[in-house]
C-alpha cells in the first residue's frame, strides 16, 4: 500500500480506502478461486496493482471515457484503473467464468459502480471504446485482430484512441510491423527492480483511407 501512496500521492480518501481494501478482498477470494499465484498474492501491490497503474502514468483518462480491459483475469489492470479513474466507465472481459466471478465480487466489495464485467470472448462483445487495455494476453498481431472494430474513432484525448498494452521483455520482433507503436519503459516511472523489463505499449487506432 505504501508503494501506491509513494507514486500516487494525490489520491483521495476514498481511493486510498479502496486500494487498501483490495488486498483483503483478493486474499480472501484467492483462497476460494485461485486467480493470483501464491508468490504474487504476497506482492499484490507491486506485481499487480502498481503494474496496472503503469498505464495511468502514460495516459490520464478524461471523465466520461470508456475503457475495455481484455483478458482481465482477476481484474488487472481494470480494477486498479477503475479506482484511479472513478468518472470513467470500465468494461472487463474474460472468457473464464470463475475469473469474472472474482472480478464481480471484488468490484462489489469495493463499491465500484463504474465497472461492468462480461464472461465472453472479446470478439463477441459489442461496443466501442476510447482505449483498450490489457496485460500480455497475446502477441500484438493476435491482440489487434481480437479487438478490431472495438476502438471509437472520435477521440476525447490529445493522444489518439487505441491500445495500451502492458508487456515485458524484448518486443523488437513482435512490434516490427507496428512502426507507429510507442513504447514506454515503466522503469522511467517506478524504481523497483520488478519494472526493469516492464513496458506500456501504445498502439494508435489506424484509419483506413
Amino acid at each position: 500500500m505504501e508503494l501506491i501512496k509513494k507514486y500516487f500521492p494525490e489520491l483521495t480518501e476514498q481511493q486510498l480506502f479502496r486500494f487498501k481494501k483490495l488486498e483483503e478482498l483478493y486474499k480472501d477470494w484467492n483462497l476460494k478461486i485461485n486467480v493470483v499465484s501464491r508468490k504474487d498474492i504476497e506482492e499484490l501491490y507491486l506485481r499487480h496493482v502498481l503494474h496496472s497503474l503503469g498505464i495511468a502514468k502514460v495516459q490520464q483518462f478524461k471523465p466520461g471515457s470508456k475503457i475495455l480491459d481484455v483478458g482481465t483475469g482477476g481484474g488487472f489492470p481494470g480494477i486498479p484503473l477503475a479506482i484511479m479513474f472513478p468518472e470513467c466507465e470500465f468494461h472487463l472481459v474474460d472468457s473464464i467464468g470463475k475469473k469474472i466471478k472474482v472480478v464481480n465480487e471484488v468490484a462489489d466489495g469495493l463499491g465500484l459502480e463504474n465497472v461492468r464485467s462480461f464472461n465472453k470472448r472479446v470478439e463477441d462483445l459489442d461496443g466501442q471504446y476510447d482505449f483498450i487495455v490489457s496485460r500480455a494476453v497475446a502477441v500484438m498481431p493476435t491482440f489487434v485482430r481480437w479487438v478490431k472494430g472495438k476502438i471509437a474513432k472520435s477521440s476525447k484525448h490529445e493522444r489518439k484512441n487505441g491500445i495500451l498494452y502492458l508487456k515485458g521483455g524484448d518486443l523488437t520482433e513482435e512490434l516490427k510491423d507496428y512502426r507507429n507503436a510507442e513504447i514506454f519503459e515503466l522503469s522511467d516511472y517506478f524504481e523497483e527492480d520488478f519494472f526493469d523489463t516492464k513496458k506500456v505499449v501504445y498502439f494508435p487506432l489506424k484509419y483506413k483511407p
